[in-house]
Order: C-alpha cells, then structure tokens, then sequence
C-alpha cells in the first residue's frame, strides 16, 4: 500500500467540487484526516461543467477556500470526472468519499475508483451522507437569491473556458427566462441543460405586435431584459440587430454592460432592417468593411470591463455573397476587435456553414464561433462542436412553438362556446400560480418543469 514519502503516513484523497462547503464536506475531510495526510483532488470548472451547472465560484477561489479548512494538507486539481488519473500518480492508501455516490451519474466513477485502488491494496473509505444538506438544494437557494450584474456578466467568458459548446435559447419575456433558468434533464453524461439566453429581437418584436425592422425601440427592449434579470441568473446575449448608428451604439454597449448582460451580437447590415432569413428576396445593404470595424472599435472603447463581449454577425452567406467575402470580413473584424464572430446562413444544409468554419479555423487569430442553425435545424451538436462551433443559438423556438397552442387553445374555444376541450392541453391554474417565485405564498418557485 502507498504511503507519502516524506514523512511516512499514509495519503487519504478526497475529490471534491467545493462550490458551496457544507458539513458534509467538513465530515468527509474529518474522516480523511483520521486516515493519514489529506490531499483534496479539487475538480477543476470544466470538470464539473461536463455533467452539472458551471460552479458559482472559480477553481481559484474554490481553492483558496478549501485551503484554509482545517486537516487539508495540500490541493490538487482534478480535471476530470474520473478519478483514476490522479489515483494512478498519487497511489493513496485511502480514497474517502460520501456515501450518496453510489446511485446516479457518479457510480461508474465509483466503480472505477474501486478496481484502480485495489492494484495497490488501496481501500475506499465511505462516509455516511449528511442529512438535510444538500448542495443541489443549496444552489437552488442560491438561484433564488440572485446574482448581481458583475458575476452574470463575466458568466459567459467563463462558460467558454470550460465547455467544449454554449448552448442559448431565445427568451422575450420572464416567463421564457424561468423555463430556460430551469429546465434541464438526467443523461447518461449527467445534467443537461441551456446555458444561457438569447434576447432575440424578433420574439420581442413578436411578442409585442410589431414587426422585426427595428419598431422596437431600445427603450422598450431594456424593460423587457429587466424583467428576464429580475428572475434569472444565467447569461443573456443581447441581439443588437444592425447596432444602429456609431454614436448611438456605444451608448447601447455602456447600458447593456451595466446591466449585466454578458454580449451583444451585431449584424453588417445597414439601412431598414430585414429579417436575414428572407435573403435577397427583399433589399438587403451589406455594410462596409471600414463602416462595420469602426462601430466595433467605437463599441469597444465603450466598455468599462475587460468581460463583455462584442460579436459580429457576418451576413455574406444570406446576401450570396460567398465564403470568400465572409472569410475577408471575418479577419477584419476580429482585427478590429471583435470578440467573436458570428456566421448566419438560410441554407437548408449546413454544408456552407462547415466549409466556412474550416477557413475560419485557418485564420491567425480565431475567437468564439457562433451559429443559428434555424434553417438546418437538423445538425447535431456534436457536429457542431467537431467543425469548432463554440456557441449555437436556438433564436425563436420558445416563440414558435408558443403560438400555434394559444392559436389551438382560443380556436377550440371558439368552436365549442367553452373552455372543456381545451382543459387537456393546458396547464393546471395551481401550477401556473406556483411556477413563479413567491406565488405559492411561501416565497419559494414550485418546480414544475
């Protein structure tokens, strides 16, 4: 059996998250401490980003404070799920560990971390877990208490560090933003979930009656963003449209920045806004080159942090203008300083959209690539990871989907003089009183998603 070279007693590892320590952590590391010299396998944001929520606190601040707990000897990162790499170096004589893994997504590491240690003779310690703590309960907690403007908006560079794609989804209102702060399902790979948020300008437009040329005012688009912040903590990309004019547009980027919003994406187009997805059928102006690099670097002198983040949407491909042109702007508008880029496509394939990522990954300084695969809803994520896609943006499907059952909901109505058919389809009052925070009277969302 292994034991710790430098002073004889045996090594008891003990892998952790640590975003929020709570007595079970503190049990754990006790028990630990019994054994031998304590070395906390600490995983890294990626590790944990891989099968749960993005820890509320970086690995450094994490590492500072399990640091300073009282029985740590030293900390390491873990970067992965599995054990078995840092196992393999350290050859611990104990791995100590809560009991509750012995259920759900971290039982084959369990496993796992079982037959590695018995090469060695090693044992697996197991505390008993700690009643009435729970770190899912605590972030739910968390979640309910907010976050301020400076963690969401610094949430999303921190998202690209640490995932291999970003997942958003379109959101008009604080309902749309509490379905995608929620929602999320169990896989076989742990905790899947959106994100973040896209504010897309045509589902406010929609949303609102109006139509997608810009009608809504920025104005009016703010009081919509406050009322997604007032619920959520996730990030939101704003969709800027055109971004207007130069002078007005730093003043957007100041606004949105102090709001927390994490990024604007701003499309090369100019003149009357019109929707991309109608191509050349109606008239389009591509702007120029030195035009669209000059908004970039105004907006960015605006800013007042290093974290937000500017994105430029390059409509090339929906004007027909070849992957030849996108390319050319791409490299000048990250010269420029964009912070990402942006490739829309109408295509019904993402065939141009992958033959323009692979001259993209050509370029000397490549940032973030962002994709709205509307029109090829068919491609996968893991397609789009493959060809170096880091953000895709799902831009009207809450909408979308949201208008054809309140259009069957009202029709049934008027075809039967009653609400009784359309009881089937809808969801209980009860339910719909308790989904928002403090409706149920106690002050705490029932989850219902």
């Amino acid at each position: 059996m292994g034991t710790s070279k430098a002073n004889g007693r045996k090594i008891a590892y003990v892998g952790m998250s640590a975003d929020l320590v709570h007595p079970g952590h503190l049990n754990v590391i006790r028990r630990a401490a019994e054994l031998g010299r304590v070395v906390i396998g600490l995983l890294t944001d990626e590790a944990i980003a891989s099968y749960k929520r993005m820890p509320f606190m970086t690995f450094d601040q994490r590492r500072m404070v399990i640091e300073n707990i009282k029985g740590v000897d030293s900390v390491i990162p873990q970067a992965t799920l599995d054990y078995v790499p840092n196992l393999e170096v350290l050859r611990p004589d104990y791995v100590v560990h809560g009991d509750d893994w012995r259920e759900g997504i971290q039982a084959k590491t369990r496993e796992r971390v079982i037959r590695t240690l018995e090469q060695w003779g090693g044992q697996l310690v197991e505390v008993p877990y700690t009643k009435g703590i729970s770190s899912t309960g605590l972030q739910s907690a968390m979640k309910e208490v907010g976050t301020t403007p400076d963690i969401r908006l610094k949430s999303l560079r921190r998202l690209i560090q640490v995932k291999p794609i970003i997942r958003l989804l379109d959101v008009h209102s604080g309902l749309t933003g509490l379905i995608i702060e929620n929602l999320f399902i169990e896989t076989g790979e742990g905790r899947r979930e959106f994100d973040g948020m896209w504010a897309s300008s045509l589902t406010d437009s929609t949303a609102k009656g109006k139509p997608d040329t810009e009608a809504v005012d920025i104005t009016s688009r703010m009081v919509t963003l406050n009322n997604i912040l007032e619920v959520t903590t996730k990030p939101i990309v704003f969709d800027g449209d055109t971004g207007g004019r130069t002078e007005h547009f730093v003043f957007t980027v100041r606004t949105l920045e102090r709001l927390g919003i994490s990024a604007v994406i701003i499309e090369d187009k100019e003149g009357l806004k019109r929707n991309s997805l109608f191509g050349t059928e109606v008239e389009q102006t591509q702007a120029s080159i030195k035009d669209f690099c000059e908004k970039i670097q105004e907006g960015k002198r605006a800013q007042a942090t290093k974290d937000f983040m500017i994105i430029a949407r390059i409509e090339s491909l929906i004007l027909d203008k070849g992957i030849g042109d996108a390319v050319v702007r791409a490299k000048a508008y990250l010269e420029a300083g964009a912070d990402g880029i942006m490739i829309h496509s109408r295509a019904k394939t993402p065939d141009e959209v992958f033959a323009f990522c692979r001259e993209y990954d050509c370029l000397d300084n490549p940032k973030p690539l962002v994709i709205v695969p509307t029109s090829y809803s068919q491609v996968t994520e893991d397609l789009l990871v493959k060809h170096g896609v880091k953000i895709v943006i799902y831009a009207n499907h809450l909408m979308r989907s949201a208008y054809p059952a309140m259009v069957q909901t009202a029709r049934s109505i008027l075809q039967h003089q009653r609400a009784a058919e359309a009881d089937g389809q809808l969801m209980p009052v009860r339910e719909i009183i308790e989904l928002i925070p403090g409706g149920n009277g106690n002050g705490k969302a029932r989850r219902v998603l």
